[in-house]
């Protein structure tokens, strides 16, 4: 059932209306800010120069109406007196000293010297010229004259002898501030214009390495490659989130390729077993024709097949379970994780395993996976020392110890020295890794094989004929790489292999069971 054209319309605009990015918002931002500040800024200039011009062009004029009053007041004056003559006057003064136009009113308010220009007399004017006191006022607001706007005083001359008239032209004043306010409109458009400019510059250049970023994880959506180039330039947020990235798409290829070649590699590792159990199965049909010796020897195939095959399994779904794992970080104490392997391979083999300690062994770290990743050390050098002419020696310590620490003086490899920790391998001297070495007396491992041998589902050409899957050694890759370490192998003096792995240790940890963070030894056996 199709959705109403209402929904549909809705969906229609929402596709059809644009998608703010991140550039233009920061573009209209920045431009509403500047726009907002300049228009502020603009007209509390204008305000305030405005007010200033005013207040001053108001001031002189009172100064001007305050100086004739005083004037008129304090001499007799008549209307000739402030006629227009080449050697100054009165009526001069007040020109020049507030730019003003004056008007000079008879008797009876006639006007006998006209201003320039002419001033309106109204019956208010004509009484003040009448007046008998001098210095009597009568102010007019605004006064039109033409096109102009003027603020008139009349001041009485007294005695009835006339008046004069002082106007201040309103119109130069508001001319000023008009052109004032255009100029500042003008300057305010230019400078949001400039802000757009200049937020758009600034937007498109913040933003370059963002827009970039996001491209390359829209390829990576839309293609799956994740080899995308990633911009990782810059020592900001942004370049912080790059390299993030950059590193997150380097760990998922990484993770990506691992599962393809555990898949590959379970395929061509299951095709044996698999080819072995059909076989067996087609034979089974003719089980009532076999001989009672090839029963029993087909029963113990299916059987052992069986077994392999289920070891297989489960070695594929620890080392898949230890590249997922969800198990908490927690502090550890990997002489007590040695300690727990010993006794369970004890009681499974009953060879004699020996745990040595040195220095405190707290990690931080997942214990499943580490006891795992021990107990695959262990059970790797139970297979191989099928003669059990010596003690399987599990060592756990701290950096490096010096030679005869844990006992008498004996052979590189043979605890004298910590079995070992200066050996070729991995780093002996890092007081801050906790080392975990498991020593044999077996027949041991070429050197052309040693490096090899924590690969997965390799197996050396003499150890093919026994049980096993050959995952057992990279689970301890896997872990030890999770906890900042390395596995290592070496032979060993005398006779059989040194495996084991590094771990990064806990600074300034406690001291842990049998064997204090003091550097003492100890040892656990049975």
């Amino acid at each position: 059932m199709s959705p109403p054209r209402g929904v549909r319309l809705s969906r229609l605009l929402s596709r059809l209306r644009p998608v703010p990015s991140l550039r233009a918002t920061f573009t209209v931002s920045f431009v509403a800010v500047a726009c907002v500040v300049t228009v502020l800024v603009g007209i509390l200039s204008y305000s305030a120069a405005a007010r200033l011009v005013r207040v001053d062009e108001q001031t002189v004029f009172a100064e001007v109406v305050r100086d004739l009053r005083e004037l008129v007041e304090q001499d007799p004056l008549t209307p000739e007196d402030f006629a227009p003559s080449d050697s100054g006057g009165p009526r001069d003064d007040l020109i020049r000293s507030g730019r003003t136009d004056v008007q000079v009113l008879g008797p009876h308010g006639e006007i006998l010297d006209e201003g320039a220009p002419g001033l309106p007399v109204r019956d208010a004017d004509r009484r003040t010229a009448d007046a008998d006191l001098a210095g009597v006022t009568v102010e007019h607001g605004e006064v039109e004259v033409g096109n102009d706007r003027y603020r008139v005083v009349t001041v009485a001359l007294g005695g009835g002898r006339g008046a004069v008239q002082v106007a201040q032209e309103f119109s130069d004043t508001e001319d000023l501030l008009r052109e004032l306010q255009q100029r500042t409109l003008l300057f305010v458009s230019g400078v949001v214009v400039s802000a757009g400019l200049f937020g758009w510059w600034l937007a498109r250049r913040q933003t370059r390495r963002l827009v970039q970023l996001a491209g390359a994880a829209e390829d990576v959506a839309r293609t799956g490659h994740l080899g995308i180039q990633v911009p990782v330039a810059g020592r900001d947020e942004v370049g912080r989130l790059g390299r993030s990235f950059d590193r997150m798409l380097v760990r998922l290829a990484q993770s990506e390729e691992d599962q393809r070649r555990l898949v590959q590699d379970a395929g061509h590792e299951l095709r044996t077993p698999l080819t072995s159990l059909r076989t067996n199965i087609s034979l089974l049909r003719r089980i009532d024709e076999l001989p009672p010796r090839v029963r029993e020897e087909l029963v113990d195939d299916l059987s052992q097949e069986a077994l392999e095959l289920t070891d297989l399994v489960n070695e594929l779904v620890d080392l898949a379970a230890g590249q997922s794992s969800t198990e908490p970080v927690q502090r550890v104490q990997l002489a007590d994780l040695a300690e727990d392997v010993a006794g369970t391979a004890r009681r499974r083999t009953g060879r004699e395993i020996v745990v040595r300690v040195a220095g405190d062994t707290t990690v931080e770290g997942r214990a499943g996976a580490l006891q795992r990743a021990i107990s695959n050390l262990v059970e790797n050098a139970a297979k191989f020392d099928r003669g059990g002419s010596g003690a399987i020696e599990v060592v756990v310590a701290r950096g490096a110890a010096d030679r005869g620490e844990l006992g008498g003086p004996g052979e590189r490899g043979d605890h004298g020295d910590l079995g070992g920790l200066a050996g070729p391998g991995g780093p002996g001297h890092d007081l801050d890794v906790v080392r975990v070495e498991v020593l044999d007396r077996g027949p041991g491992v070429p050197d052309c094989d040693l490096e090899r041998i924590f690969d997965r589902f390799y197996r050396a050409p003499d150890a093919r004929s026994l049980p096993g899957s050959g995952l057992g050694l990279s689970i301890v890759r896997a872990v030890s790489s999770a906890h900042e370490g390395a596995p290592f192998a070496f032979r060993r003096e005398g006779g059989g292999l040194v495996t084991g792995f590094t771990v990064r240790g806990v600074a300034d940890g406690g001291g842990a069971d049998g064997g204090g963070a003091d550097g003492g030894a100890g040892r656990r056996g049975g």
